[in-house]
């Protein structure tokens, strides 16, 4: 068997050099050697091992279950915590640029003076992205969501430096300047990776970082036992980023681990619930709501999903809406699957030309990225946008920005790149009449083109919430098309939390814990079964999509 998986990466590693030429086997040779170990997850059932376990007092193992259920809970409050300071942090940077480059602009358009506006915010956006290249410099498995690797650590592969304490400190740091650095990135994904390092580090009582404090507690050391605490971590991740303790739990149980037990359920839960309190507990009171309310359930918040008052013979959605839903998942499913093969050509291209080189190489294209990107942001509202009429009673409610336009309007396309990510999903999906459709087509090419670069750069970064902005944008898309064609019975934010859930499962492929999600996310129960089929076509069309290709 071996000699057969010996030839088959030997028949791989050939191809790959037809395919690339000389360049693959020479970036090859310049990468650092590591080495993958397996992790040892099977317990080995002999005669010694069940009179160790039947030797053992009765109290001992409740007490040692206790600590077990203690040190799950104190997991899901750190990732809550870690949440709370990657939001916080996010928030005031991203409010501190906008601040600046709104009083600029506000000087500078009347003058023209737009050059000054535009180089204050490439210095801005430059020096938070240098950051977190740097930071991904000291430590490269920081880079990314991490999601991949916690996924290789939970089916039995051990990554080099995956679940240190360095990581996780370049990956929290690292991800508010990415992402405040106006990166189309997210920080969700990256929550992902630092909660599962969190559940791999507490339940150690010791870390390599601070040899010289020890615990002696060593029986939650074995790697099947430092497994299932990282199942709790994750599963604590993706219920502080969304808001969604159960989404979260069948996350790790249907993307993460291959290795799941009854007792692991519940514990993950528990995990999750801890996280999601933690955090809704902090933001709320820091964010002004008043302690103890629990208005912020997660990093993600959709808004309120109803239509607007007076509006008639409006519904979130009907029955003759399923079959425009099943053609958006066609649509979605081959866009998400398209971004994905583009991203792998240019993972390639990376390895070859970007990967071998010095680490300063990795850090100028993230800067690179920042400053193209914060190129598009600036000349996009400028020169291709449209002014709106300002909706009646929503100069206060929604992030609308008034700039290159007349008193009493705003510009659709500032109002997408001029605020954070989750901000412009909040507008796509409650915004009324507010988007041209030339507007939506032109973000979602450039959002699609750019985030797929920037996914894949050597800063920390998350794919959740751009794919949601770029399906949401999308679905959008299609709602104000039907709209203009007479169909106008559906809230239109329907059509783009539609266009999110198909985009976003035909990039990350998942159908039972994206569905849950998003339906926690949204809290609309009613939204469960056109997301379902919505997805399902997705993947229905992405499993046959493969057949064909095998």
């Amino acid at each position: 068997m071996d000699g057969q998986r010996v030839e088959r990466f030997a028949e791989g590693s050939q191809e790959l050099m037809e395919v690339h030429g000389e360049g693959y086997s020479h970036a090859k040779s310049k990468l650092p050697s590591k080495d993958y170990e397996s992790l040892d997850y099977d317990v080995c059932y002999n005669k010694p091992f069940s009179q160790m376990l039947a030797s053992r007092d009765k109290k001992s193992l409740l007490g040692q279950e206790v600590v077990r259920w203690i040190v799950t809970g104190a997991i899901g409050i750190l990732t809550g915590l870690v949440a709370v300071f990657i939001d916080y942090f996010v928030t005031l940077l991203t409010k501190w640029k906008f601040d600046t480059i709104h009083k600029s602009l506000i000087a500078c358009t009347p003058s023209g003076c737009l050059a000054v506006t535009l180089l204050i915010l490439m210095a801005i956006n430059g020096l938070f992205c240098l950051i977190a290249g740097i930071l991904c410099a000291i430590e490269p498995v920081a880079a990314g969501s991490g999601i991949p690797e916690i996924k290789c650590y939970l089916n039995g592969v051990k990554v080099p430096h995956v679940v240190r304490l360095k990581t996780l400190i370049c990956k929290a740091v690292g991800v508010l300047f990415s992402v405040a650095g106006g990166l189309f990135v997210g920080k969700e994904g990256p929550m992902i990776h630092s909660g599962a390092i969190i559940g791999a580090g507490v339940p150690q009582f010791q870390s390599i970082a601070f040899r010289k404090i020890n615990f002696d507690f060593p029986y939650f050391r074995t790697d099947r036992e430092k497994r299932d605490f990282v199942s709790g971590g994750a599963a604590a991740g993706v219920a502080a980023a969304f808001g969604a303790p159960i989404g979260g739990v069948l996350f790790s149980l249907e993307e993460g681990s291959s290795f799941w037990n009854q007792a692991l359920t519940w514990r993950s839960f528990f995990c999750s619930m801890a996280s999601t309190f933690t955090l809704n507990f902090c933001l709320t009171g820091i964010f002004g709501y008043g302690w103890g309310l629990f208005n912020q359930p997660g990093l993600l918040n959709f808004g309120d999903f109803r239509c607007k008052e007076g509006t008639e013979k409006c519904d979130l959605w009907n029955l003759q809406d399923v079959l425009i839903f099943i053609a958006m998942g066609f649509v979605g499913g081959l866009l998400g699957a398209w971004f994905n093969a583009l991203n792998k050509h240019l993972t390639v291209h990376r390895i070859l030309h970007v990967y071998s080189r010095a680490k300063h190489v990795r850090i100028l294209e993230a800067v690179l990225v920042g400053f193209l990107t914060t190129s598009v942001a600036f000349f996009g509202p400028i020169y291709l946008a449209r002014c709106k009429t300002l909706p009646p009673g929503s100069t206060k409610g929604n992030d609308t920005k008034p700039y290159f336009c007349q008193d009493g309007q705003f510009n659709d396309m500032a109002t997408l790149f001029f605020t954070s990510q989750e901000s412009a999903i909040r507008q796509l999906f409650h915004l009324d009449g507010a988007f041209s459709l030339t507007s939506l087509g032109i973000f979602f090419i450039c959002f699609y083109f750019l985030a797929c670069w920037t996914y894949g750069a050597s800063v920390p970064s998350g794919l959740f919430v751009p794919c949601l902005l770029c399906g949401a944008a999308y679905g959008r898309f299609i709602g104000e098309l039907c709209r203009l064609l007479g169909y106008q019975h559906t809230y239109h934010g329907t059509f783009a939390l539609i266009g999110a859930a198909s985009f976003l499962g035909g990039v990350v492929r998942m159908t039972i814990s994206l569905t849950v999600i998003l339906i926690e996310s949204t809290n609309e129960i009613s939204y469960g079964l056109p997301i379902m089929i919505t997805l399902m076509v997705c993947i229905i069309l992405l499993f046959l999509c493969t057949v064909y290709l095998l």
